[in-house]
């Protein structure tokens, strides 16, 4: 007789702002199950107020508090509305792994810290469904840098004894995953994902991203842009490491910009953004994986230009995405979120050492519980 089903939900929003992913997940079996799932996207004016506010790094006491519920509300709606599409009752789910929207990210400080908006209360009430979240914050306090986490279900699900592997997340900002054959495994954020690729072509085609990479292919890489933009320090940095919008940013481009001699054509620093993310990713793969292929997931996945980059950069590995590996692209970490979410939700610490350095287990999130939620009887 098959298990019961187990359904969580998970909710993620990337560096990319460029929406809500909700995934709702089966995990009564070993191999997560993705049930249903759908991206929404969030209002413009309140996708501009955020951005405002990480590039700003300030705002009033107020104004945080207005985005965190307005950001709850959104996913809670994420929610609600993914489970009516699917014919799902609230009652069927155990609990929702919500990551919320991160808006600082500070972990190598006196006082590390991680910040994302998107107030569980408010999930909670508005779905009647117990909810986890605040997760990278526990790691921190356990001497983690707090990211990157979606490895975990990485490790969990696409890990093989017999070859070596790499997953490859590429949102604003990408993270690698090493997975070894001898069971080694390592994981950090390598740099900008389409972060700076983003910010350049909204700037200058009002378009949020780069379809497929086209503009950037018929531009020409700028090789004294290139170099300037590979001297950041960050990139040198040993693991583990994790980085963000505090750091990769259109001020931090600009100044690159400004210290080169001659300006390239704007199509031209498009081209070397897209070059700059393939080098800084081959780098890190070719110095940690050896044979092995490589498999990418998150919204730079679907960028052609980038992924034919990346294989022509690391012509002695394979370079596919994760539907090789039967697990869809687009919902990867959303789906690890809702396995984080029933790992602490059982009362099981997990070990993030080998991703963020933590020195100890930790149960990741607190819980916000509903008392007619499935996951709290």
């Amino acid at each position: 007789m098959p298990a019961a089903k187990r359904l969580f939900i998970g909710l993620m929003s990337g560096t990319s702002l460029d929406g809500i992913d909700c995934a709702i997940v089966d995990l009564s079996c070993d191999s997560p199950t993705l049930v249903a799932a759908d991206c929404f996207a969030l209002p413009d004016d309140l996708r501009r107020d955020i951005l405002t506010l990480c590039a700003n790094k300030q705002a009033p006491l107020a104004e945080v508090g207005r985005l965190d519920i307005e950001l709850g509300r959104c996913f809670a709606k994420a929610a609600s509305n993914t489970l009516a599409s699917a014919g799902i009752t609230a009652d069927k789910i155990e609990a929702i792994g919500s990551h919320g929207q991160t808006v600082f990210h500070q972990p190598n400080s006196a006082a590390p810290f991680s910040l994302q908006l998107g107030d569980p209360n408010t999930i909670a009430e508005r779905t009647g469904i117990t909810t986890i979240a605040d997760f990278r914050r526990r790691d921190m306090a356990a001497g983690g840098q707090g990211a990157p986490l979606a490895p975990l279900l990485h490790q969990h699900c696409c890990a093989s004894a017999s070859e070596n592997r790499a997953i490859v997340n590429i949102g604003g900002i990408a993270n690698i995953t090493l997975l070894l054959a001898n069971g080694a495994k390592m994981a950090f954020d390598t740099g900008p994902g389409n972060v700076l690729m983003d910010y350049w072509i909204a700037q200058h085609k009002d378009v949020r991203f780069d379809a497929n990479g086209e503009w950037a292919e018929k531009g020409l890489v700028n090789e004294a842009l290139l170099n300037e933009l590979l001297n950041e320090p960050y990139l040198a940095q040993s693991a583990p490491k994790s980085t963000g919008r505090e750091l990769f940013n259109g001020a931090w481009l600009h100044e690159r910009l400004d210290a080169i001699a001659q300006k390239p054509h704007p199509q031209d620093v498009q081209a070397t953004l897209l070059e700059f993310t393939a080098a800084t990713l081959a780098g890190a793969l070719n110095a940690g994986l050896g044979q092995g292929d490589v498999y990418l997931c998150g919204g730079g996945a679907h960028n052609k230009a980038l992924l034919n980059r990346l294989q022509a950069l690391m012509p002695q590995n394979t370079v596919a995405t994760t539907t090789e590996l039967g697990i869809d692209p687009d919902w990867l970490e959303a789906m690890a979120f809702a396995w984080m979410a029933q790992q602490t939700l059982d009362g099981i610490a997990v070990t993030t050492a080998p991703f963020t350095g933590a020195k100890t287990p930790v149960l990741l999130g607190g819980i916000y519980p509903c008392p007619t939620s499935t996951g709290m009887n």
